[in-house]
């Protein structure tokens, strides 16, 4: 069952600045993994919440490609959205790219898909508000999300 609430897309958009400082780069002088996952999976919290005004949970991390290093001294920006709300899920999109900061050239270097499930004080699933995306880039993302929720329910009921 939905909520009658309806939110657009850009309301609960997230941009996160994070500089890779020593403490968080491996030997090679790269952005830990780990780290990175961290950040999208706040930048991810901080979308779902807002769009729902819940407390939302992590359920599922898609896969997570690393296309290009990200260096100590780096900036990363974390752009995160929310595609699609399902019943009690939304499915969050992060977008990270690096940036020069002498140059401010800007590469991208990951994208994750982040399933949230809204849930009440006691932990219980709750309905989230449905979404209105508005742009041809933000009704893409709606329309992709379904496909993506589709391929995570069959590959769930696998395991």
């Amino acid at each position: 069952m939905k909520t009658g609430r309806v939110k657009l897309t850009k309301e609960s958009q997230v941009e996160m600045t994070e500089m890779v400082l020593p403490n968080d780069a491996n030997r090679l002088g790269n952005l830990l993994g780990g780290r990175l996952m961290q950040w999208i999976d706040i930048a991810a919290a901080i979308a779902s919440w807002r769009h729902t005004n819940r407390i939302c949970v992590t359920a599922s991390v898609d896969e997570l490609h690393f296309l290009h290093p990200i260096k100590v001294g780096e900036v990363v920006i974390l752009k995160a959205s929310v595609n699609r709300a399902f019943n009690t899920s939304v499915e969050v999109g992060v977008r990270v790219l690096k940036e020069n900061p002498f140059t401010g050239e800007r590469t991208h270097t990951n994208t994750a898909y982040l399933t949230f499930v809204s849930v009440d004080n006691d932990g219980k699933p709750v309905p989230a508000s449905r979404v209105k995306p508005v742009t041809k880039e933000e009704k893409r993302r709606y329309r992709e999300a379904a496909e993506r929720r589709a391929r995570r329910l069959h590959h769930r009921k696998k395991f």
